[in-house]
């Protein structure tokens, strides 16, 4: 197996595409996984302090049979999102709960229900072969994923698909995800590298670019106009960094919220000019639970007014949400009159807690935001193939690395995306078009850094 994933490797290498499709494919491949005997490995243990490292492996696993509709990908990158955090320390649920509901669904669907999950939710690499009915793609084609894998046989779909019954993340409520040397995914799931990129680069926008995109631009999220106040919590992470961008991108103005004067300076490195640095460094020091139960309005109050200052009286338009638990209720009290609270994640928490009186008696809203669907997915790949929306790579690690790169994500030492080399033996390889590359160069290692 070892021999044949060389094989596919030197071809992609070497720029000797045609022949990928008449290379033979492996009956099995390494991947990095978690396994359904260890859920309870970390059993009694803070979340804080439980560590990937010990529940992420790197096996050798069989390789999935490919289906209708289906494309078998060798995989050059991928990359670490929260998700890859969950599934490792088996919350809020063990992932396995997913793979077997998905695996009752049909006979095909079955082979996702395995004592095994392969993970990861982003990818870069080359198609090695199509399943029946795949036209737009063949063997050789260079692409990236988005993570978005639907069934499409109801009616509740078919106007957006992230509404279908039997949606579900990639790598993440699938099996056979990115992070590993071969997977396997939907064709309507492809779309092309953009070719100035490296392919660890590419690697990264896919699930956060496309979040980022449907919970802030598309009008199924905060249908963002030029001139919106948007707060963005974490912007300078691998998702607010994003975010950031489409603000500065599309004329509105970005108020970034971070935890360190590091991460303040890199949000002012993209472009913004409005930043508040959260943390007891700066004086600032904003703590909006007095306890685990209880909130203390007047420092919503005293954040609002920080705004405010920054923005001249203007309260935010938009409040982008992720972090959920610790800063929802200051998230709805600062948003202003009719103004929108959209949320796509709940990184500290789950069980949100605010002041009712400020949503209903200010005619705000809140606005769920689940990844995107296929056209949102494109439209933001697209913004990244030309130049407009940049990667925001921070560090890459080698698959064997996986478990430390989740790590960093999870006790947030991380800046933008975490990226992971699969195939490609190091970092800098990929790049088709180095015209396009050589005018956006200072962009792209001006986010490199982000």
């Amino acid at each position: 197996m070892v021999q044949q994933i060389q094989q596919i490797t030197d071809a992609i290498l070497s720029d000797n595409l045609d022949a990928v499709g008449s290379l033979p494919v492996p009956e099995s491949y390494r991947g990095v996984t978690v396994h359904a005997d260890e859920v309870d490995m970390f059993e009694g243990v803070p979340t804080r302090e439980k560590d990937p490292r010990k529940s992420l492996h790197v096996d050798e696993v069989p390789t999935p049979e490919l289906g209708p509709g289906e494309a078998l990908v060798a995989v050059m990158a991928s990359a670490i999102n929260y998700n890859t955090v969950w599934t490792s320390i088996f919350e809020p649920i063990p992932t396995f709960k997913f793979l077997q509901r998905y695996g009752k669904l049909s006979p095909l669907a079955k082979r996702h229900d395995q004592p095994y999950h392969v993970v990861g939710s982003d990818m870069s690499g080359v198609v090695l072969r199509t399943g029946p009915g795949v036209h737009k793609w063949k063997p050789g084609d260079e692409v990236v994923a988005h993570c978005l894998s639907v069934e499409l046989e109801g009616p509740e779909g078919h106007n957006d698909t992230m509404l279908d019954t039997e949606q579900r993340i990639w790598g993440f409520e699938t099996n056979f995800g990115g992070l590993a040397e071969l997977t396997l995914v939907k064709a309507n799931q492809l779309m092309p590298k953009p070719k100035h990129l490296t392919w660890e680069e590419a690697a990264s926008p896919g699930l956060v670019n496309s979040t980022a995109y449907r919970q802030l631009v598309s009008a199924n999220g905060a249908n963002m106009k030029q001139g919106d106040v948007v707060l963005i919590w974490g912007a300078s992470g691998g998702l607010g960094s994003y975010a950031t961008q489409y603000a500065l991108n599309g004329g509105a103005i970005p108020v970034c919220v971070v935890s360190s004067p590091e991460k303040a300076e890199i949000c002012r490195k993209m472009g913004a000019e409005l930043v508040i640095d959260r943390s007891e460094a700066t004086g600032e020091g904003y703590k909006f639970w007095k306890s685990d139960t209880e909130q203390d309005p007047k420092e919503w109050q005293r954040f609002g007014k920080k705004i405010r200052e920054l923005t001249g009286g203007e309260d935010p338009d938009i409040v982008f949400e992720h972090p959920g638990k610790e800063t929802f209720g200051a998230s709805v009290y600062v948003a202003r009159r009719g103004g929108t609270i959209v949320t796509c994640a709940a990184t500290s928490g789950y069980m949100h807690q605010y002041d009712n009186r400020y949503l209903w008696m200010n005619l705000k809203r809140i606005i769920g935001s689940h990844f995107a669907n296929y056209r949102e997915s494109w439209e933001a790949n697209r913004l990244i193939s030309k130049g407009m929306i940049h990667p925001t790579l921070s560090k890459t690690y080698r698959l064997e690395e996986t478990g430390q790169a989740a790590l960093d994500v999870h006790r947030n030492t991380h800046q933008g995306k975490v990226g992971v080399l699969c195939l490609a033996p190091q970092e800098g390889l990929g790049v088709r078009d180095p015209e396009t590359r050589e005018k956006h160069l200072a962009d792209i290692n001006r986010f490199r850094g982000v």
